[in-house]
């Protein structure tokens, strides 16, 4: 994970003040959450398959 932010290295703050507009705005917030959030999600179902699995045994 570390390596991803190294590698992309973006500036958010520089985003947020040279918008055009709320939308981009919005979009830049969604762009920079949503990684994370499907990371979770994976993460989570991951988990649950994991205790499904040793609840049979």
């Amino acid at each position: 994970m570390l390596l991803i932010a190294l590698l992309q290295q973006v500036n958010i703050d520089e985003k947020i003040k040279n918008a055009p507009d709320n939308g981009y705005l919005v979009g830049v917030w969604i762009g920079y959450i949503l990684p994370f959030a499907v990371l979770a999600g994976l993460a989570w179902l991951m988990y649950r398959k994991a205790k499904k699995r040793q609840d049979e045994l």
